[in-house]
């Protein structure tokens, strides 16, 4: 069998789309579970994130908490969560993409913060600014190119696997493959081959569109100085 061949027969088939619990259905349904997962994320990760490169304090907790929720598997959480107050559906599926969101929020924000210029926190000081002031002002502005690169890390991640929310009833392009593996193999192999095509094109899709916001954020020099620490990190690479 060809199952590729099945796959674009599939996605060409009008139906395959506008039916109910068609790709348009799925589609929206993964978007938005994605989009809450994120937004959930950022209000968790973002004020902790800041508040503590403000405070120059935490970093190893922010290094610990990082590593501990990328060491926790979705699969995992997905099973977990549904058998508690949560319950089964939607909400099981934002909080565990959530955590799963939370490591890059955490880490870029908190990065952006500390990697602002000494003389332009000093200069604020001398300005009068309140530490609430400074942050505000001067260090938040300055990390939001850090902010785009943690949010889009965290939107691509959270996109690609929220199609394991088929498993807890949660919607998305998931149960496009789940039904395709519902059916006999030969007969659901270019379904389940097309549902993994469409999640990952999504994915592609979101990360060209948040790599030209967090180009358009940044600020040129940045871009300078970025692409040079990215150079030598290249080259140590090579060199090891």
């Amino acid at each position: 069998m060809n199952y590729l061949r099945d796959a674009v027969v599939w996605l060409n088939d009008p139906l395959n789309w506008t039916n109910p619990g068609g790709v348009l259905d799925r589609l929206g349904e993964h978007l938005t579970i994605s989009a809450l997962a994120v937004l959930l994320g950022c209000l968790v990760a973002w004020p902790i994130g800041l508040w503590l490169g403000h405070s120059g304090r935490g970093g190893g907790a922010v290094l610990l908490v990082a590593n501990v929720t990328l060491a926790i598997p979705t699969l995992a959480l997905l099973t977990i969560l549904p058998l508690t107050f949560i319950g089964f559906g939607r909400p099981a599926v934002v909080v565990a993409l959530a955590v799963f969101a939370v490591p890059p929020l955490l880490a870029n924000a908190y990065t952006g913060v500390r990697q602002v210029d000494p003389e332009a926190r000093d200069a604020a000081r001398g300005m009068g600014l309140s530490g609430g002031q400074l942050l505000r002002r001067v260090e938040l502005p300055l990390a939001v190119p850090y902010l785009a690169a943690g949010f889009r890390t965290a939107a691509v991640q959270v996109v690609a696997t929220a199609a394991l929310a088929s498993f807890v009833n949660g919607g998305g392009l998931g149960q496009i493959i789940r039904a395709g593996f519902g059916l006999d193999i030969a007969a659901g192999g270019g379904q389940v081959i097309a549902g993994g095509l469409l999640v990952a094109g999504l994915a592609l899709l979101v990360e060209g569109i948040l790599a030209v916001v967090e180009r358009a954020v940044t600020p040129r020099p940045l871009r300078r100085v970025r692409r040079a620490a990215n150079r030598r990190a290249a080259d140590a690479t090579a060199g090891g």
